[in-house]
């Protein structure tokens, strides 16, 4: 995966192959697939200098099982059970 950024002030479609389109807001980034670089119409918006690549991404950085939330569901929670049978 490539990062990419609008260097403009204004919104932009960025054309993907496939005929998809990429809606990016100003000085916003966002994420193509690798072979969305080598897209002809995709070259003329980075040649233009609207749009810049920012470089790889790595879906592994993400560290999961840690922080504050997974400390939170380790937490000593008490249940509560109805008792069942006569009244």
């Amino acid at each position: 995966m490539k990062e990419i950024k609008n260097k403009t002030s204004r919104p932009l479609r960025v054309p993907l192959p496939g005929g998809k389109t990429l809606h990016l807001g100003p000085a916003r980034v966002a994420q193509i697939a690798d072979n969305a670089i080598e897209h002809a119409e995709f070259k003329k918006l980075v040649a233009d200098g609207s749009v810049e690549v920012l470089g790889d991404t790595d879906k592994r950085t993400g560290n999961r099982g840690s922080g504050p939330s997974a400390q939170r569901s380790q937490a000593n929670i008490k249940s509560f059970r109805r008792g069942q049978g006569d009244r």
